[in-house]
C-alpha cells in the first residue's frame, strides 16, 4: 500500500505520516461534553477518525488511542439546574447513551476514555508548573494562563492578536493581565462541582482538561491530535499552550487533523430551526452501518450537509453491497488484508469517497464473475474490506428484514404472510391476485426476488 499522508492543520499541506515510536503510534481524539445526547455532528469526528484508528491499526504493531469524555462543564452544570437532576446522574446517563450510540454506528472503542473528574489532581499539578514558569497566574480566585508569555501562540489557528481575542469566548474580566489570556481554574459556588487547589475551592477550564488526559496516557509528545474543525480555536490552540509551555517542548503533537462542519439540508443544525438530529433518534429509524455510510461517504476536511436524502442514498448504497453478497451467499469467503486500492485511497489522508466508490467496483466485479473460485475470491475481498471499514456486519437476509423493519410500518411478519399469500395464489393459479400482492410490497419498498430457493425480499 501507499505510504501514510495527512493534512496537517498547523502546517496547512498534507505531510508524510512518520510515527515517532512504530512500536506504538499514540492518537488523542476530543470526545464529547457529555450534557446531553450526541447530535450527527459529534459522531462525525468518532466515524472519520475510527476509520483512522482502523488504518493505524492494519499497519502498526500497537496504536494507543485516547478519546476523553467531559463531564465538567457549566453546560452540564447549567442541565442539571435546569432538569433537577445531579451532575452525576446526568453524565453517567448521556455518557451511557453516547458509547452505546457510537458502538452501534460501528466506531470501535478507545483503548483509553478517561473522564475529566477522573483527572483533577493531573490538572493541578500542571497548573501548578506553569505558575512556577511565569506562564499563569493567580487572580481573584481565578488561574489564568498569561497569553502574552507564548511568543508563537497562535500558529495552529493563524489568527491576529485581534482575532485572537474576539474568538476566544471568554470574558474580559477586571483581573485579567491581558484581553486574550484563558482560565485555567475558576472558584466554585455552591451549586457548581468543586475541588480543593491552592487556589481556592474551583474547577478547572475547560482546556486543561486535555492536555492532562493527554499527557497522562500518551505523553508530553504524541503522533496525531485530532477533532472537530470547530475546535482549532480556542481549544486546539490553548492545549497546546498549556502543554508546550508546561513541559518545555517543541510541539504537542506532530500532526493535527480536523474534520469539517456539519450542517442539515444546507443550515446549521439548531433546535429552533427543528433540524437537530440526535444520532439515538436517527438509530430508532435507520440502522447504524447507514448513519456511519453517510458520514463516510463525503471527504472528512470537506464540509457535510446531512440529510434524509443523503441516509436513503446511503441505505441504497448499502443494499447494493448487501445484494451482491446475497447473490453469493452459498459461497465460502475467508478472512483477508483489505484490498490494496482501499488502503491506498485512506492512506491518501482518509479518503473515504475513494474508498466506497473501489468497494462498490469490487461488488460489480462480483456480480459478474461465474467460476467458483472467482466468485469466493471476490467474495472474500469484498467482506474483509467492507468490515475493514465497518459495513456488511449482517447476513444479507437479516440486513434487508432490519432495514424494512425500522423504515416502514411493515413487519417482518407481515411481510412473510403476504410472501405466503402470493404463494398460495400462484399455486391455485391465481395470477393476478399474486401480482396484486407483489405490487403491494413494491409500492411499500419491497422488492421480491423468486429463485429456486424460493422467494427473497429486500427493501428497494
Amino acid at each position: 500500500m501507499s505510504k501514510l499522508v495527512f493534512y496537517d492543520t498547523l502546517k496547512r499541506q498534507k505531510v508524510p505520516f512518520v510515527p515517532l515510536n512504530p512500536g506504538n503510534v499514540r492518537l488523542y481524539v476530543c470526545g464529547p461534553t457529555v450534557y446531553d445526547y450526541a447530535h450527527i455532528g459529534n459522531a462525525r469526528p468518532v466515524v472519520v477518525f475510527d476509520v483512522l484508528y482502523r488504518l493505524l491499526k492494519h499497519i502498526y504493531p500497537t496504536v494507543t488511542y485516547v478519546r476523553n469524555i467531559t463531564d465538567v462543564d457549566d453546560k452540564i452544570n447549567t442541565r442539571a439546574l435546569e432538569s433537577g437532576r445531579s451532575i452525576r446522574d446526568i453524565t453517567d446517563e448521556t455518557s451511557q447513551v453516547f458509547q452505546e450510540d457510537m458502538r452501534a454506528v460501528g466506531a470501535l472503542s478507545p483503548d483509553y476514555e478517561p473522564r475529566a473528574t477522573e483527572h483533577i489532581p493531573s490538572m493541578i499539578e500542571m497548573i501548578g508548573i506553569l505558575i512556577e514558569k511565569g506562564h499563569a497566574y493567580a487572580a481573584e480566585g481565578h488561574v489564568l494562563f498569561s497569553v502574552p508569555s507564548m511568543a508563537d501562540y497562535g500558529e495552529l489557528s493563524g489568527r491576529n492578536r485581534e482575532q485572537q481575542i474576539d474568538g476566544a469566548r471568554v470574558e474580559v474580566a477586571p483581573y485579567k493581565r491581558d484581553a486574550a489570556d484563558f482560565v485555567l481554574w475558576k472558584p466554585s459556588g455552591s451549586e457548581a462541582p468543586g475541588w480543593e487547589s491552592p487556589w481556592g475551592y474551583g474547577r478547572p477550564g475547560w482546556h486543561i482538561e486535555c492536555s492532562a488526559m493527554s499527557h497522562m496516557y500518551l505523553g508530553e509528545t504524541f503522533d496525531i491530535h485530532a477533532g472537530g474543525i470547530d475546535l482549532v480555536f480556542p481549544h486546539h490552540e490553548n492545549e497546546i499552550a498549556q502543554t508546550r509551555c508546561c513541559f518545555g517542548t517543541s510541539s504537542m503533537a506532530n500532526v493535527w487533523m480536523h474534520n469539517g462542519y456539519v450542517s442539515v439540508n444546507g443550515e446549521k443544525m439548531s433546535k429552533s430551526l427543528g433540524n437537530f438530529y440526535t444520532v439515538n433518534d436517527l438509530l430508532s429509524e435507520w440502522p447504524g452501518e447507514v448513519i456511519r455510510y453517510a458520514l463516510l461517504a463525503g471527504h472528512y476536511r470537506a464540509p457535510l450537509d446531512y440529510s434524509k436524502r443523503g441516509l436513503s442514498d446511503a441505505r441504497t448504497a448499502l443494499d447494493r453491497l448487501y445484494q451482491s453478497l446475497r447473490s453469493t451467499e452459498q459461497s465460502s469467503w475467508e478472512n483477508i488484508s483489505p484490498s490494496t486500492q482501499i488502503l491506498d485511497a485512506l492512506a491518501d489522508d482518509l479518503n473515504t469517497p475513494l474508498a466506497l466508490s473501489k468497494l462498490h467496483e469490487i461488488a460489480r466485479n462480483l456480480n459478474k464473475v461465474r467460476s467458483a473460485d472467482e466468485i469466493s475470491k471476490l467474495k472474500s475481498e469484498l467482506v474483509s474490506s467492507a468490515r475493514f471499514l465497518g459495513f456488511l456486519q449482517q447476513e444479507p437476509d437479516k440486513w434487508f428484514k432490519e432495514s424494512v423493519s425500522i423504515n416502514s410500518n411493515w413487519s417482518n411478519e407481515r411481510i412473510e404472510k403476504s410472501i405466503a399469500d402470493r404463494e398460495e395464489a400462484r399455486l391455485n393459479k391465481d395470477f393476478k391476485e399474486a401480482d396484486r400482492i407483489r405490487n403491494e410490497l413494491q409500492s411499500n419498498g419491497i422488492t421480491l426476488e423468486d429463485g429456486p430457493g424460493g422467494t427473497k425480499w429486500r427493501h428497494n
